[in-house]
């Protein structure tokens, strides 16, 4: 289980969002609130943004967020209309490393997976692989299953070149479902490819991970929308995302919930 955040609307210094707020992500790192399978997130950090050219970016690292002798710098300095970060901790068998730590950056998407999938070594692996064409499974980088889980929504929108991001997160969940059995799936993901955002609080077989998103919190600017698994300041100025259903953000259009 890890904890992640993502935030769309004007330009905003990075340290607005990812260590000012009073429940910011190194809080969230060492005291989570709302955490189910571990204690803490020290198993590696990482944000994300887009370039000007509509490249995806990360910065990412293997050591706990508050271990970082350069994120003050980079998070005081860096303004971004669009930002994705998360912690991680890691589940067991999946190994550290900067390679496994989220967000992950590929084919113009930014991804965050908090969450886990039951039974992904060696049955779900498998399934996955056999639906992925050479070109996608080449962008897989580390070992976990999040990654994986990324690979094959980004092989389900390079199947169909008028897929939605959120229906082809959609049919990875379905297709997941399928051959999961009993096992269970945790599956809050963040996903963006630089100009819409999508969240969702789902699960398979158990109970939905936390997650909130506020768009009228005067700490952060006006017109802009913030989601995070904890609530990062006063919790009544956050919404849960209900349970199956994904959040998507438009920046011209409000916030819209769907059903899975």
């Amino acid at each position: 289980m890890c904890r992640h955040l993502a935030y769309l609307g004007p330009a905003l210094a990075l340290r607005r969002v990812l260590l000012d707020p009073p429940h910011n992500l190194i809080e969230q790192a060492i005291a989570p609130q709302e955490l189910v399978y571990a204690r803490v997130n020290a198993d590696g950090f990482g944000f994300g943004w887009f370039s000007e050219d509509g490249t995806a970016r990360c910065y990412r690292r293997a050591d706990p967020l508050w271990q970082d002798p350069n994120l003050q710098t980079l998070a005081s300095t860096l303004e971004e209309p669009l930002w994705i970060a998360a912690i991680r901790s890691a589940t067991p068998g999946f190994g550290g490393g900067t390679v496994n730590a989220q967000p992950f950056a590929r084919d113009g998407l930014l991804y965050s997976h908090n969450g886990l999938i039951g039974g992904f070594r060696p049955n779900i692996r498998r399934q996955i692989e056999n639906l992925l064409t050479p070109e996608i499974e080449a962008g897989i980088q580390g070992t976990t299953d999040s990654e994986y889980l990324f690979a094959l929504v980004r092989q389900f929108l390079a199947d169909d070149e008028n897929a939605t991001l959120e229906g082809a997160l959609g049919e990875a969940f379905s297709t997941l479902e399928t051959w999961l059995g009993e096992d269970m799936a945790l599956l809050n993901v963040i996903l963006s490819d630089g100009r819409r955002v999508i969240a969702s609080r789902h699960a398979v077989n158990s109970a939905c991970p936390s997650l909130y998103y506020t768009s009228d919190d005067d700490d952060f600017p006006e017109d802009s929308v913030v989601v995070a698994s904890e609530p990062l300041t006063d919790r009544e100025r956050w919404r849960p995302v209900p349970s199956g259903h994904i959040l998507i953000l438009d920046p011209d259009e409000p916030p819209e919930l769907l059903a899975l």
